[in-house]
């Protein structure tokens, strides 16, 4: 809630808000009137956007140099041990062997000083056009899988292949988040659209049953983000 409201105090200083995530962004539009503010996308179909009223705020692409293959979450970690926080950076693409990171202006160059490894290996951050991720979209990878329900302790066990227990404990220790919030109920029925990730896992999108077994099961479908 102090997100939106320093959002809130933002736009009404017709200043731009820093990065929101979807959940953030469905909660603010929900306090402002239409047609009181714009939405800055800096890819066609990216998750993390920024409100504004008139002027567009100022952002930086960066591409990550490396010579070694890099995991999202080796990126996004890399950044948080940096003690900055979520909402001064916007999505990580991972694309045909490339890195990138857009970023608010303001801390473009504490991050460029500062972000020198990741995964113990030199990396170098280089400032590339805005304009080179224009017709980005975003790739997943379609996973159907079996499950006797929806119950996101069930279909989680059923993805990454354990136990129910198993994935029980890992919402207790909060390694799992529903909606860009950490997940407390397991018991919680998927609904369409939903995102969710699993602590070294991934994150995946929940796209529904797609039909019944003879053996009264259901085959879901998600989709993993890569």
């Amino acid at each position: 809630m102090y997100q939106i409201e320093k959002s809130l105090n933002k736009l009404n200083h017709n200043q731009a808000t820093f990065f929101l995530d979807p959940r953030e962004q469905q909660e603010l539009m929900q306090k402002l009137k239409k047609g009181t503010f714009q939405i800055y996308k800096p890819y066609q179909d990216s998750e993390k956007n920024i409100f504004y009223k008139t002027k567009k705020p100022n952002i930086i692409l960066y591409e990550i140099k490396t010579k070694i293959p890099l995991l999202h979450r080796e990126i996004l970690g890399s950044i948080f041990s940096l003690n900055i926080t979520s909402e001064l950076f916007g999505d990580i693409i991972i694309t045909d062997n490339h890195y990138y990171i857009y970023v608010l202006e303001r801390i473009a160059p504490y991050i460029k000083t500062n972000l020198l490894k990741i995964k113990n290996s030199k990396i170098e951050l280089e400032e590339v056009p805005l304009s080179t991720l224009a017709n980005y979209q975003r790739e997943y990878e379609i996973i159907n899988i079996i499950c006797s329900s929806n119950r996101i302790d069930t279909v989680i066990a059923r993805i990454i292949g354990t136990s129910r227990p198993n994935i029980i404990e890992k919402i207790k220790n909060k390694e799992v988040t529903l909606n860009y919030k950490v997940l407390i109920k397991n018991s919680y029925l998927l609904k369409e659209n939903d995102v969710f990730s699993i602590r070294r896992h991934g994150k995946y999108q929940y796209i529904g049953i797609k039909k019944e077994t003879k053996n009264k099961n259901f085959i879901i479908e998600c989709k993993k983000y890569k």
